[in-house]
């Protein structure tokens, strides 16, 4: 009896013992097909956003991948034995599971009647992470180490350990060692101390208990027990833990993103929405943005509206006061800054205050230009034969032309029927001027005149197309400004006189590197020939004058050759300064978002150009060494006459005579 039972109970052993292989090596070929996933695993990694000097403006990411990956040539040897010392000092040695780990685990568990330690190698936490669900199930556990021996097989020790350091999170939002190193303490891993290792390799046991911008004791103690394990099992000297024991390292808690431009990112963000894995994929997005640039231009377009908003408390208290702008606080301002030679944005301001409003108004608002439309209009008389020495009426006018009435709505101040009866901002008038003092002074009668008179409608309406200008109705309107551009619009169209008669689109993204090191995008250059350097000189030096003794005069900074227009649409609704010097130039615009007068007098010459000046007396203490004149092509010769001094082309000669009492007599249409 006794010896049928030993028999039965060894058939059954044996029964149990194949069913237990048998499932183990099911097992063991089912995970080889799981070996897949943590061999391509690809990581969702942030992308950065850097200025032209590789300086970051931001990082952008989903929720839960901030990420920078670091290769394992990247890793120091520090990092890896602090790592292996405190979670598995035997990796080198096992084959993906440490049998003496897990018997100890058992006992312990056994002992406690619960789960206290799991004895999982580093080889299974990568699994564990990657492949498997958090369960404690016998299966799983049975799985993840088949698993654990599969990848040994397939992947080096050091490529685990990579995909490891790279995987983990270490709290704050932080995955992966890099990332890690960066955002808790500003540094490569390289730039580490053993006590700053030891911090972060202490993290993943518990993320937020030991986040250190949290619980900064305790992130240290943690620190200290592997300073103490190193030292035990000999990987340090005893002067190298007695240094890293009384270390304490400066911590940082900052926001993930770091963006220091936000109204660039978005731009960047709408520019680069083909890329579908823009926030995933671990891009290096280089910009022509310069940080020196963009913050001054970000400090020049508050001061400008601290400046408006300070003005008009004082001149109309009843009106303007801090409870009713608090409420109704609707003005804004933009700024677009760009390289003259290249067409590179240097900076852009899409509005005041992020925070409060994301819309772009440097790019996705279009207001009236006014009168910083008249270079264009002066360039067309230049390379028609006019020079700036050519004299034109500065006398009302009346049409009767078709499109008056709409005119009139748009531009001007009264009108009758069909009749448009255009003014002076001033509502005074000179009689005859030069181009040079009717564009200096921003006379409205004397530019009609001279459309009306010497260009010729048609002409103008097709030349200002040929410049770039479209959608612009086709009515004399349009010599006051009447129509809408955007400033990166205005920018590129100023940059005819800027660029010295070349046209240049202006530029954002440098370059877009993936994670393979290819460049897959930069922004298109574009350019269009327009006039010669000569003849754009001509409208160049008139708008010098118009910031030396013109409407742009609070523009003007100490050492620096400042050209530009200002520009004001109907009832004070929009200010402009679209000015430059020979390296730099700066597109400012304030008004209202509901499209309401900034204030009774606050024309573009008064909003604007302070915010101009500001910027480029910050420019100068960073970026002395820019180039302080303009200089004058070869071909254009300065002439003294008896009422002033004038450049002239052979193409724009200076006139032979100055019109008299009686031409002027002709010329006054009441």
């Amino acid at each position: 009896m006794w010896r049928r039972i030993k028999f039965g109970v060894f058939v059954v052993s044996i029964v149990l013992g194949v069913g237990i292989c048998g499932y183990l090596v099911k097992l063991f070929y089912e995970v080889e097909t799981e070996v897949s996933k943590i061999k391509e695993y690809r990581f969702a990694l942030a992308s950065q956003i850097v200025d032209r000097k590789d300086r970051l403006i931001a990082n952008i990411f989903t929720d839960e991948n901030f990420r920078f990956y670091a290769t394992f040539d990247e890793i120091p040897p520090r990092v890896i034995e602090s790592l292996l010392a405190v979670e598995d000092t035997l990796f080198f040695e096992h084959i993906g599971i440490n049998p003496d780990a897990i018997s100890r685990a058992m006992l312990k568990n056994i002992k406690s009647m619960r789960y206290v330690e799991g004895g999982s190698t580093l080889t299974q936490q990568l699994i564990k992470n990657i492949a498997l669900s958090p369960e404690k199930t016998l299966k799983r556990k049975l799985t993840e180490a088949m698993l654990a021996i599969h990848i040994e097989r397939h992947l080096s020790k050091e490529k685990i350990l990579e995909l490891y350091l790279n995987r983990i999170s270490f709290g704050h939002g932080y995955h992966g060692i890099k990332t890690a190193a960066l955002g808790y303490f500003h540094k490569t891993l390289h730039e580490l101390t053993l006590k700053e290792i030891c911090m972060l390799v202490g993290l993943p046991k518990a993320p937020s208990f030991y986040d250190p911008t949290k619980n900064k004791d305790y992130s240290m103690s943690r620190a200290n027990d592997i300073i103490d394990r190193l030292y035990d099992i000999g990987w340090i000297s005893k002067e190298e833990h007695d240094n890293a024991i009384n270390e304490v390292p400066d911590v940082y808690n900052e926001t993930l993103t770091q963006n220091v431009a936000p109204y660039v990112v978005d731009e960047v963000l709408r520019e680069l929405g083909h890329i579908e894995d823009l926030k995933t994929g671990g891009y290096y997005i280089k910009l022509k943005v310069d940080l020196d640039y963009q913050l001054a231009a970000q400090e020049a377009v508050a001061y400008g509206y601290e400046e408006i908003n300070k003005r008009l408390r004082e001149r109309y208290p009843k009106i303007y006061n801090d409870e009713t702008m608090d409420e109704n606080d609707t003005l804004n301002g933009a700024m677009v800054v760009t390289d003259t030679h290249t067409g590179d944005i240097l900076a852009m301001v899409g509005g005041v205050n992020y925070a409060k409003q994301k819309f772009n108004r440097a790019t996705q608002a279009k207001r009236q230009l006014g009168s910083s439309i008249k270079p264009f209009i002066y360039q067309a008389a230049f390379d028609k034969g006019d020079s700036p020495a050519t004299f034109v009426p500065d006398v009302p006018r009346k049409f009767g032309t078709k499109g008056a009435a709409k005119a009139a709505a748009e531009g001007a101040e009264e009108a009758e029927s069909e009749e448009w009866r255009p003014s002076n901002y001033s509502s005074k008038f000179n009689g005859f001027m030069t181009l040079k003092d009717a564009l200096r002074t921003s006379s409205n009668l004397a530019t009609i005149n001279l459309v009306d008179q010497n260009i010729g409608f048609s002409k103008l309406y097709q030349a200002l197309k040929h410049d770039g200008f479209k959608d612009i109705p086709e009515n004399m309107s349009i010599v006051l400004g009447s129509f809408e551009l955007s400033l990166v619009e205005v920018a590129e169209q100023y940059s005819m006189f800027s660029n010295y008669g070349t046209i240049l689109k202006p530029t954002l993204i440098e370059s877009v590197i993936n994670k393979s090191g290819e460049n897959i995008y930069s922004s298109p250059a574009q350019s269009r020939h327009i006039t010669t350097a000569q003849q754009a000189f001509l409208t160049i030096d008139i708008l010098r004058d118009v910031v030396n003794r013109g409407t742009g005069f609070r523009a003007r900074v100490q050492g620096l050759e400042v050209a530009g227009k200002t520009g004001t649409s109907n009832r004070n609704i929009d200010g402009w300064f679209c000015g430059f010097t020979p390296d730099i130039q700066a597109i400012v615009w304030y008004g209202r978002d509901d499209n309401t007068p900034i204030g009774p007098t606050e024309s573009g010459g008064i909003v604007s150009p302070p915010a101009f000046a500001y910027f480029f007396s910050k420019v100068l203490t960073f970026d002395p060494g820019i180039t302080r004149k303009f200089k004058v092509p070869e071909g254009v010769k300065l002439k003294t006459l008896d009422y002033g001094d004038f450049y002239y082309t052979e193409n724009s000669p200076l006139p032979s005579k100055k019109p008299t009492a009686v031409d002027i007599e002709e010329d006054l249409l009441f």
